[in-house]
């Protein structure tokens, strides 16, 4: 019997970002979307109207400022509890 995955992120609800990121934290987005797209396509997905696993089809394997506004959430998300994750570890991000 297979042990129940119970996942366990790490708490980022007391991070609070810096404005000066919000920039980066789209272009981290646009990024997780291209890097999602990128590994779909060369599992043989492509873009169709509807998602069909069976046929490898996704509506959202477009570029990241068509996806509508629902979709580029998902990624931002992402972005930011990567960005977060990177504060909370004590690390911080400077411009050069």
């Amino acid at each position: 019997m297979m042990k129940k995955y119970i996942p366990q992120p790490i708490s980022l609800d007391d991070i609070e970002l810096p404005h000066e990121l919000e920039n980066l934290l789209e272009q981290i987005a646009e990024n997780v979307h291209e890097v999602w797209s990128a590994n779909r396509i060369n599992d043989g997905w492509q873009y169709g109207l509807k998602r069909d696993d069976s046929l490898k089809l996704h509506p959202c394997l477009v570029p990241y400022e068509e996806l509508d506004e629902n979709e580029k959430l998902y990624d931002r998300a992402t972005a930011l509890a990567s960005l977060k994750l990177i504060y909370k570890l004590g690390f911080e991000i400077i411009k050069k």
